[in-house]
């Protein structure tokens, strides 16, 4: 990466440091490598055998055990003094760190390099090379090169962190990892204008993630350092390294665009098949980085806890495993500000996180983070193939639950003015976005184009057709264009549906928001049921008599009056024959219902003249029902009278006498009143 093997910081010249120490040392001329085995060039034969993965190290028990507590322990603990074998398989660094370990106890020179250094901290504190035994030990002396000569340079703290990956949980345990991170954040975070260390750059073509070999750019006075300088160098980190790294980043208050330029820019270069085919750059990088990735994650065996989701029925391959891996990390890290990354960027890693299958609760997550900025994608991004059991090609319902999260970001935007203006302020700042109508016009077209792509399918069902196409409200749509073609589309694609079925089917869109080239296309389309048909041509007709009203006012009238008919005689002359004899149809058919209506309406007035007749005859009797008491005696009275008179009849000629007419005049009277 680096041609240079020294860095100038703060005026200061760092090297690479030279370890040795004379005490307790056995004279030797170094180390000779035989086949698998280390030997000490010495006329003293060894007495001591290591082994440490596939080699063997024949060397003396003395300066071992006068260098290190872990050889001292073990030996003690083993009680047999005549101990000559010992293995140490569980060595953090492997051979190459016990190589230079072995060679501090005996006094040879070590040379302390960025790429070694890690290793070697771990295998110091793994064999307790503590100051307890001697004063300078290798556990102090590696700890100064990390704090004094790493930790101050940008170089050395990315090759430290990488190195790191084969190392855990010892890095961890010894805050490596967690110094670098703060070291490369403190850095990243500064003013680009006092940046004097070399760095990688971010290169024209991304090649491969192998940064060794690239060339390293080291600015000049003149050279102005662009805000992502540092993209390429963390991109080469493991993903936990790289998500310890961006953490930091936040905590030192970068910028969320810069921060989710760089997590695009990671997820280009170890996700293959993230960049659609075709727009490159990161395409090759992710496809030779596979290697890479998955020899790195075999050796994982601590650091980040990371979320994997996933059946057991379903035994994915290791890439997949690291893909998800990283799929799952680079979610939980997006800034939780709006446009942090671009809307075409989370479709395509909700793509790769469906095909994967992520962790539910994250998939949700990032759904949601794809409707706050819904409106900004395109119809390529959202053709989503369907990964699950569904028989469709495309993934509709996941395309239904992102519009549902758009309308409800955007019922909450506009039920909180307050918040809204403050969201516009503070975060939402440098948006394109517009809010209000204009969103959801643009949301509007973009579900239609969708449902045009779609309905090619000839096992979407109408109903998810349905559903999506009235998920929007009617005022996001001010033409039915898009619409029309969709239902247009469908119908091709599902010559099967029936009568019923058609006519639901285009109850979606509204015949009055047609243009006057689609209702002339409508007009003849075969496919569309008539009632439509004549609903275009009604609609049609109102469009042309209203454009014509308003020519009339600035032309005239008269001069503006025989186009209409022109123009209507054309319409119906452009109609197929098929329509017109069904028109004919349907004109008997409407006069038919028209008499029928005239008939029942008859039979209606009939029936509510008895109707009233029964109501005023039962009001009647329920009169009657509540007369007094006195009445009816009164009544029983005339009735005892009446049979009086009737007697006298039969007796005798009826003379009337005095007393007679004095009894007549009470009974008129009574009758009267009762």
């Amino acid at each position: 990466m680096w041609e240079s093997e020294i860095e100038s910081v703060s005026g200061r010249d760092y090297g690479n440091v030279v370890l040795s120490s004379s005490k307790h040392a056995v004279k030797t001329d170094g180390f000779e490598l035989r086949g698998q085995s280390w030997y000490v060039a010495t006329d003293i034969p060894s007495d001591f055998l290591v082994q440490v993965g596939d080699f063997n190290f024949h060397l003396h028990k003395y300066p071992l055990l006068s260098r290190s507590g872990k050889m001292n322990r073990v030996i003690y603990e083993s009680r047999d003094p005549d101990l000559t074998k010992l293995g140490l398989d569980d060595l953090p660094g492997g051979p190459d760190a016990f190589e230079l370990a072995a060679k501090f106890c005996y006094g040879i020179a070590v040379d302390l390099t960025a790429a070694n250094i890690s290793g070697l901290r771990c295998a110091a504190e793994y064999l307790e090379m503590t100051e307890d035994l001697e004063e300078g030990n290798l556990i102090f002396k590696t700890e100064a090169f990390l704090s004094y000569v790493v930790l101050s340079s940008w170089r050395d703290s990315i090759v430290v962190l990488k190195s790191c990956e084969k190392l855990s949980p010892w890095a961890e345990n010894l805050q490596i990892v967690r110094r670098c991170s703060e070291s490369i954040a403190w850095k990243a975070c500064a003013n680009p204008k006092g940046i004097r260390w070399a760095y990688t750059g971010k290169p024209p073509k991304v090649s491969s993630p192998k940064w060794n070999d690239k060339k390293d750019s080291s600015p000049s006075r003149n050279q102005q350092v662009p805000p992502d300088w540092w993209f390429e160098d963390v991109s080469i980190l493991r993903i936990d390294h790289f998500v310890r790294v961006i953490t930091a980043i936040k905590v030192k208050g970068m910028r969320f665009e810069l921060i989710g330029a760089a997590i695009t820019h990671y997820a280009t270069k170890w996700l293959p098949g993230l960049i659609s085919e075709g727009s490159g750059t990161g395409d090759e990088g992710s496809h030779s980085s596979n290697s890479n990735t998955s020899s790195s994650s075999t050796s994982w065996k601590g650091g980040l806890h990371m979320i994997v989701a996933g059946t057991k029925d379903d035994l994915p391959t290791v890439q997949a495993k690291d893909q998800r891996m990283i799929i799952e990390s680079l979610i939980s890290i997006i800034p939780q500000q709006k446009d942090s990354v671009s809307c075409s960027f989370l479709l395509r890693l909700l793509r790769m996180a469906n095909m994967l299958k992520v962790a539910p609760a994250l998939a949700t997550e990032l759904e949601k983070r794809v409707g706050m900025q819904f409106e900004q994608a395109t119809l390529a991004d959202l053709l989503i193939p369907s990964y699950n059991k569904s028989d469709t090609m495309y993934d509709v319902d996941l395309v239904q639950r992102l519009l549902e999260h758009f309308l409800v970001q955007e019922q909450t935007e506009s039920s909180s003015p307050s918040t809204q203006s403050f969201l516009d302020t503070h975060l939402y700042e440098g948006t394109q976005r517009g809010n209000g109508p204009s969103a959801k016009m643009r949301v509007s077209r973009l579900v239609d184009s969708y449902l045009t792509e779609v309905s090619r399918d000839r096992n979407l069902s109408l109903t998810k057709f349905q559903v999506l196409a009235e998920a929007l409200p009617e005022s996001a749509r001010t033409c039915d264009d898009g619409l029309y073609r969709a239902v247009d589309s469908y119908l091709k694609a599902h010559p099967t549906l029936s009568e019923h079925e058609r006519k639901r089917l285009c109850r979606v869109m509204d015949c009055q928001k047609l243009s006057i080239d689609a209702c002339m296309h409508a007009a003849q389309n075969e496919r569309l049921p008539l009632r439509v048909v004549v609903q275009v041509l009604f609609s049609e007709q109102v469009k042309i008599s209203s454009a014509i009203a308003n020519n009339s006012l600035k032309d005239g009238a008269e001069s503006n009056y025989q186009p209409m008919v022109v123009n209507r005689k054309t319409l119906l002359e452009a109609t197929p024959q098929s329509f017109q004899e069904g028109w004919a149809t349907a004109k008997k058919d409407i006069n038919t219902l028209k008499f029928e209506l005239e008939s029942v309406k008859a039979k209606y007035l009939e029936l509510q003249n008895d109707m009233e007749n029964l109501q005023r005859q039962f009001d009647k009797m329920a009169k009657q029902k509540q007369t007094s008491s006195w009445s009816s005696g009164w009544k029983k009275l005339s009735k005892l009278t009446k049979m009086s008179n009737l007697e006298q009849q039969d007796i005798g000629p009826q003379i009337p006498t005095s007393s007679e007419q004095t009894r007549k005049t009470p009974r008129r009277w009574r009758n009267s009143i009762s």
